[in-house]
């Protein structure tokens, strides 16, 4: 109607917040990647790479199902499209900070990679118990 004068104005608010996650994907995506070249140690550098991975990908998905789903000339496989970016960003929500918080918690209790400035660690208050 404003910007698309072939798309009715519900189609076009899809297609305005669908382009409007997509950039906010290409922000945290350059907000992940600054951080990983900027941050001092592993844990604070994994935690940019995942801003990276959660903002960065999930929130295009999300845009490119309301874009896909706001494009009528796409015909049947607009609905496709919109389910499998929908389930991908699904998969990836539930799966990334697994991962993230897995590889934290094997390199904090393999003891080689160093945590400064250590404010509480719970894996030396587990081994002074177990020690007693």
């Amino acid at each position: 109607m404003f910007i698309f004068p072939e798309l009715n104005p519900l189609e076009e608010i899809a297609l305005t917040i669908g382009i409007i996650l997509t950039l906010i994907g290409v922000f945290c995506d350059i907000v992940g990647s600054i951080g990983m070249v900027r941050f001092p140690n592993f844990f604070v550098r994994l935690h940019a790479a995942t801003v990276g991975t959660i903002g960065g990908a999930v929130y295009p998905l999300f845009g490119i199902t309301l874009m896909s789903l706001a494009l009528n000339y796409l015909g049947v496989i607009r609905y496709f499209i919109a389910t499998g970016a929908f389930l991908t960003a699904i998969a990836i929500v539930l799966t990334a900070p697994v991962g993230s918080h897995a590889l934290a918690r094997a390199a904090h209790r393999s003891k080689t990679v160093p945590v400064e400035p250590k404010v509480c660690d719970f894996l030396k208050e587990d081994e002074r118990l177990i020690e007693e």
